[in-house]
């Protein structure tokens, strides 16, 4: 080798040396919601979620949904259904009830499943996954911890393996229960992803159509507020001698009635999944009865027709058919993407002068193209997969 190729070749070399550190890839730090500095890497190419689809819909609509390895819950691999009869024997049966992530990744449903029972995680099939980051969202179905002590537990068991953890708070976990802060889960994800723009776009749009909600509700009067129950149509209610289930004044179900609607709770107690009997629910007499899923999916017909129910024909909100069905929204109770529905359709059911101008069947496919970029044939199927076709039917 001459002289000269010699000195180019040594060159070459040394600026290889220099080079190559700059390039190598360096983590990056965020901040989750419990306040923990969390150190990610910056290329992520396997998540886990233990949620009930919650980060899931997030990643369908950053066009990440290639990069979920394994779910937290089994509730986005099932498919449901439903039936019951009238008193007089007809009969109605709901079939292909889903998650709507269920319906968008239709793969989910060969992918692993962490948590089989709440709070109960197999870290074997954990760390056999090797995820780049998991996120833990309290208050989901998939992570019910039940106490400070248990959660810590989980968080340092999966720190013990080197795997990134990131935790979200959902409604039921916070201090006082609210929706607000929905819009922090979802930016806090999008920002451990390196999708911050797309994040916070979903995040701001789902906030601005509680925003429009509150905004046509904020001046009515308290004498003039309607009296709003959710009424969970619970077979459970029923076999320990009650009638349904109520959610009380400290509940993220009240939250939607009293402070997005601007109705009151007709059941003013406290406490969630509270056993109820039918005397109580008559005397409570609510103008407006919504029927909310998390005991299962209850149309308003059943609370019309079932022989169980015939107690209940006296209420003014029966006599008056102003039940209305919630969202099939299984394993809701930190609430997921589709949140406005539910508070659109208490909204209405409240009031519906204030929102005559708002079809609210043509209003949900709309909300399912903003949040998940999806066509309007696709909507309508999102539509029926939550069972709100009846929206059509009625012309909510």
């Amino acid at each position: 080798m001459t002289k000269s190729y010699l000195s180019l070749f040594i060159l070459l070399m040394m600026g290889t040396s220099i080079i190559a550190p700059i390039a190598a890839e360096e983590p990056k730090t965020v901040t989750d919601m419990l306040g923990r500095t969390v150190e990610i890497p910056e290329n992520i190419e396997r998540v886990i979620a233990m949620d009930d689809g919650f980060v899931e819909g997030i990643m369908y609509r950053l066009g990440m949904q290639d990069k979920i390895a394994a779910l937290g819950g089994p509730c986005c691999k099932v498919d449901y259904n439903y039936s019951f009869e009238t008193a007089d024997g007809q009969a109605y049966e709901y079939k292909n009830g889903m998650n709507p992530v269920k319906y968008l990744m239709p793969q989910l449903a060969e992918l692993p499943v962490l948590v089989e029972t709440a709070a109960t995680v197999n870290y074997e099939t954990l760390a056999s996954l090797d995820p780049d980051v998991v996120f833990l969202r309290e208050g989901a179905w998939a992570f019910t911890a039940g106490s400070d002590e248990k959660l810590e537990k989980t968080i340092k068991s999966i720190e013990s393996l080197g795997i990134p953890l990131v935790v979200l708070v959902g409604p039921p976990y916070q201090e006082n229960p609210d929706v607000d802060h929905i819009g922090e889960e979802i930016r806090l994800v999008g920002e451990v992803l390196s999708h911050e723009a797309e994040a916070d776009e979903l995040a701001s749009y789902l906030e601005s159509q509680i925003a429009e909600i509150r905004s046509r509700t904020s001046d009515v009067a308290e004498d003039e507020k309607p009296k709003v129950m959710q009424l969970g149509l619970s077979p459970r209610a029923r076999e320990g001698g009650g009638a349904a289930m109520a959610w009380g004044l400290d509940t993220i179900e009240s939250y939607f009635i009293e402070n997005i609607a601007n109705a009151k709770n007709a059941y003013d107690g406290t406490g969630a999944f509270v056993v109820i009997s039918a005397e109580q629910i008559l005397a409570l007499d609510p103008d407006v009865i919504v029927l909310p899923t998390a005991q299962g999916y209850h149309p308003a017909s059943e609370l019309y027709t079932a022989p169980y129910y015939q107690n209940l024909q006296e209420l003014s909100a029966v006599k008056n058919h102003r039940v209305y069905s919630l969202p099939w929204t299984p394993y809701n109770w930190a609430k997921r993407l589709e949140y406005p529905i539910e508070a659109m359709v208490i909204a209405k059911a409240a009031y519906p002068n204030r929102f005559a101008d708002i079809n609210v069947g043509e209003w949900t496919l709309d909300l399912y193209q903003q949040i998940y970029g999806v066509d309007e044939s696709t909507a309508r199927e999102l539509r029926s997969v939550q069972w709100l076709d009846w929206m059509v039917e009625e012309g909510f």
